[in-house]
Parts: C-alpha cells; sequence; structure tokens
C-alpha cells in the first residue's frame, strides 16, 4: 500500500507555492517548454499529471485513515474516483465538524459545497470556481468519466444540515441519518464500479448504518460537550442516564454500558445483514466493501472493553487493520 502512494506520481512534482512544473530527469528545453504554458492551461495540465488525485488521497489519508486504506485495495480503474468522492465527503464533513464553528458560518460552507454539484455537471464549456479547487476538479472529472446519481451527492451535503448539538429521537432517526451520509457514499462507489444491482444496493445501505453508528459512537470521547452524544433520547429514557453520564463514561456507570450495547447491537445487525448478502453482491465490486472489516473490528473492540468508549483499544487506531484488510481483499471478502 505504501508503494501505490509513492509510485501514485511518480513522474511529475508540484510546486503549490511557485505554481511551476518540475519534470524529473527533464532537460532545458524540457522545463522551459512547460514553463511556457499559459496559465489559463497550467490547472488542467497539472491535473493530467495527477496533482488533483494526489491531493485528493492526501485529504483522505489525513481524516479518514481506515476509509484510506481500503480505497487503496480497489482495483486501479476505480481508485482515483473513489478517492474524490471520499475527499469531496472529507470537506464536507469538515465544514460542519470542529470546535466553536457558528451555526452561520457552516451554512455558509454547506451552501457552497451543495452550489458546486450543481457546478460540477455542467458542461466543460462553462468555466467556474471549480477549476481552482482540486477537489471539485476532481469531482468533475468523476462525474465527466462516470454516470453518477447527484442525489447521492446532495445528500452527503444536507444530511450534514443537521444541527450537532440536536440529540436523536430514536434509533430509527439514528439510523436514516447514517444512511444519507455513509450509505450514499457506498452507492456512489458502486456507481463508479458501473454495477446498478439491486442486492448490493441493499448491502450498502445496511453496512452504511453500520459504519455509520459506529463511528459516531466512536467520535464521543473525541467531540465531548461540543455535539449531542448519538445515543438516541429513547435508549436514555430506557436506562435512565444523561447525556452528561454518556459523556464522562466512566467504567462502573452500568446504565451507560446498556445505552452504549443497545446503539453498538443496532450496528451489528446491520453489519451481520450486509455481509449475508456477500455471494450476492458482484464479484468485480466486493472491495468497495471492504469498510466492514473496519466496522467489524471497531465493534468487537468495544465489546471486549464491556462497552467503555473511553478504552484505550478503542480510541486509538487498529494497527493490525491493513493486514486485515489486505487478507481479506486477496479472497474478494467483506
Amino acid at each position: 500500500m505504501r508503494r501505490l502512494v509513492r509510485n501514485w506520481n511518480c513522474r511529475l512534482l508540484f510546486n503549490a507555492k511557485s505554481g511551476q512544473e518540475i519534470v524529473r530527469h527533464a532537460g532545458i528545453h524540457q522545463e522551459a517548454k512547460i514553463n511556457a504554458v499559459p496559465k489559463e492551461k497550467k490547472v488542467v495540465e497539472t491535473d493530467k499529471n495527477g496533482y488533483g488525485a494526489k491531493h485528493c488521497m492526501s485529504l483522505v489519508e489525513k481524516y479518514d485513515y481506515e476509509n484510506y486504506l481500503c480505497t487503496l485495495l480497489l482495483p486501479r480503474e476505480l481508485r482515483r474516483a473513489a478517492f474524490a468522492l471520499r475527499a469531496f465527503n472529507v470537506e464536507v464533513s469538515r465544514s460542519v465538524s470542529g470546535h466553536q464553528i457558528e451555526p452561520q458560518i457552516a451554512k455558509m460552507r454547506l451552501k457552497f459545497w451543495h452550489d458546486s454539484i450543481d457546478k460540477c455537471f455542467e458542461p466543460d464549456t462553462q468555466r467556474s470556481y471549480v477549476e481552482d479547487q482540486p477537489v471539485l476538479r476532481e469531482l468533475k472529472h468523476t462525474v465527466g468519466s462516470r454516470k453518477l446519481n447527484k442525489v447521492y451527492l446532495r445528500r452527503l451535503v444536507t444530511a450534514r444540515e443537521r444541527p450537532p448539538t440536536h440529540a436523536f429521537e430514536s434509533i430509527r432517526e439514528l439510523e436514516e441519518y447514517t444512511e444519507q451520509t455513509f450509505s450514499s457514499l457506498l452507492l456512489l462507489l458502486l456507481e463508479v464500479g458501473g454495477v446498478r444491482d439491486l442486492n448490493a444496493d441493499h448491502a450498502a445501505s445496511h453496512l452504511g448504518k453500520a459504519q455509520g453508528i459506529a463511528t459516531l459512537l466512536r467520535s464521543i470521547p473525541l467531540a465531548g460537550r461540543q455535539q449531542a452524544p448519538c445515543i438516541p433520547l429513547e435508549v436514555l429514557v430506557l436506562h435512565g442516564v444523561s447525556q452528561e453520564r454518556i459523556i464522562r463514561s466512566k467504567s462502573d456507570d452500568k446504565g451507560v454500558e446498556d445505552c452504549i450495547f443497545d446503539v453498538a447491537s443496532a450496528a451489528n445487525t446491520h453489519l451481520k445483514l450486509a455481509r449475508q448478502l456477500h455471494d450476492k453482491v458482484p464479484p468485480q465490486v466486493r472491495k468497495i466493501f471492504l469498510s466492514a472489516v473496519a466496522t467489524d473490528a471497531y465493534l468487537e473492540r468495544l465489546r471486549r472493553a464491556n462497552f467503555l468508549l473511553t478504552h484505550k483499544s478503542c480510541v486509538g487506531r487498529d494497527t493490525l487493520l491493513p493486514a486485515r484488510l489486505f487478507w481479506k481483499s486477496l479472497f474478494n471478502r467483506f
């Protein structure tokens, strides 16, 4: 996997500060010829040499490491488009996440990404700010080369309009949110693979819910009081637990353990339903579902830690995940 990253752009380097391209082993005449390219063509030429793709890879590696590993194991013809979609999802998520972000600023950021989707579907003859943003350039390239459903892209943005301090009422509402944010991305990856299959769509829907719930559980110790815990209110009322107790997550709090167990069980149920459809999913797109390996590993660590979110095994990276993913990819299983 490291070799894939090193060799991704082995022929050309891009200096973002100077805006000049430097070709390895190039002669004087070659370098002068490159620098003579008009400014309006340099952005397009840069993308042809992989700068936009490399930027998307770096973005996903930094903010979505587990899915970065999964995407590296996809077939070569799907990898660039998959990184573009995941980088777009990272940018949208970052627009509303973080400490001390004003709600009005978050809305403006989401409005920008929502309008950018329409710009990416415009003909190439219409110039726009898309060419100045590497993630949008890659997304426009993906839209131009693949048949993608604009509805799924819009769901990634509109689902984030939910205020982070607004708690989920029920597990069903939690599942609906994760389906819009996580399942939509998996459905887009299936479209990148050129597969339109009902069983694959059902597997993507279930896996997206499982991955989304697990991700929201992992975010509770990190977010603290900046956002409401993902534990639905109906679960809190059932066990008589407050949101403050969920945030503190003391090891001797039996009520908190029961709440985390109920939500993690919902994620595990969807994960099992997705894997039951394994043999019905077309073989050429099964690697798209490799994120099931990371989700299953986290839920297992959480179970062994007695559903304590702040346990050291649940807050750090899984060092064995690369080996697990590679092993599963060898047999084309998830």
